[in-house]
């Protein structure tokens, strides 16, 4: 690692191409199971990561601070991700297929006390319940404070009172500022959250990897 440095992952793969051409070259395409399609320019996707990421600060989470994204394969996946970072939050993914133990396990070892959710998810011509499994996993899992759901399949799902707030919603809002600043951390700060999945059983400790391991590889893989 690179001792006393300073980076964050997400001016590498964002905010450096802001103030270039590539401003306007698509950063992010996306098709779903459907057929559906998205696509964001690095303007347009750094914006929505700005936003969620003054979301997320409003709510108090700060640097440090866990934090589980539990989805399918959309692009709030994406924008959730690269918010956690430009704020200095660490992130857990967990496959969005995971069961009710697997996913309890792995926000009890990382203690978030946010998690990052969907109602549903399209799996080869099925829906997942993913709220539902958030629910069950989430009886026993005091750390949780909040739980951000986004909209996808638009099943019917519980919103618990005074804990579950609707993706959708909080972006409306006026604290979902645009103007967001990227937080500095230092290249040994963890990034993210990564329990393998052989591990499941009994995952106590989570595998945390450095920013500036995938800054370099950014920087290598942006192309023209």
């Amino acid at each position: 690692m690179v001792c006393g440095g300073k980076v964050n992952i997400v001016h590498n793969a964002l905010d450096r191409h802001l103030r270039t051409w590539r401003r306007n070259k698509v950063a992010l395409l996306w098709e779903g199971e459907n057929y559906d399609q998205r696509s964001y320019t690095y303007h347009q996707l750094a914006r929505e990561v700005c936003r969620f990421a003054s979301v997320l600060r409003a709510m108090g989470v700060r640097k440090g601070d866990r934090v589980t994204i539990y989805m399918g394969r959309i692009p709030e996946i994406v924008i959730a991700m690269l918010a956690c970072a430009k704020i200095g939050a660490v992130h857990s993914v967990v496959y969005g297929g995971f069961s009710v133990e697997a996913l309890h396990g792995r926000i009890e070892d990382s203690e978030s006390k946010v998690a990052i959710t969907a109602d549903g998810a399209w799996l080869r011509g099925k829906t997942v319940g993913l709220k539902d499994i958030m629910d069950e996993a989430l009886e026993r899992s005091p750390t949780i404070q909040s739980v951000i759901v986004v909209k996808r399949t638009g099943q019917e799902v519980h919103m618990e009172p005074g804990r579950d707030l609707w993706y959708h919603e909080l972006m409306r809002l006026p604290i979902a500022e645009s103007d967001c600043w990227t937080e500095e951390t230092d290249a040994e700060d963890p990034l993210f959250c990564s329990i393998p999945a052989a591990r499941r059983a009994n995952p106590k400790r989570s595998c945390t990897h450095t920013a500036v391991i995938w800054s370099a590889w950014d920087h290598a893989q942006v192309g023209v």
